[in-house]
């Protein structure tokens, strides 16, 4: 089963969901030149965000760690600690800051070469 990204030139496959760890993160080079973090939860559910920390401009929100906060899953930033919304992207911690999120799914892989 791979994992999948929404980007302009549509799904864009990033990598299989067993090789993301439940709880850590994996940064993802996207066709425009962006990077994406991408996470799966324990339920297995995978998530992705921007992976530019607003607040320091740093490419680190992939080496964030997970939580939960009030039921929503969230990851925070190894830099400052502010905490980012998986679903929506907004600043837990600073409601005027939010980071782009991106449509993922996961898709059945063929086998088929």
């Amino acid at each position: 089963m791979t994992v999948e990204l929404r980007v302009d030139e549509g799904w864009l496959t990033v990598c299989e969901l067993s090789e993301l760890i439940p709880g850590r993160g994996v940064a993802v080079l996207l066709p425009d030149g962006s990077q994406a973090a991408v996470f799966v939860d324990r339920a297995g559910r995978p998530y992705a965000i921007a992976n530019r920390d607003p607040f320091t401009g740093a490419q680190v929100l992939s080496r964030g760690l997970l939580g939960t906060a009030a039921g929503r899953p969230f990851v925070a930033s190894p830099l400052l600690k502010q905490r980012f919304d998986l679903e929506s992207g907004c600043c837990l911690d600073d409601e005027e800051v939010a980071v782009p999120t991106y449509p993922v799914r996961t898709a059945v892989t063929s086998g088929v070469s």
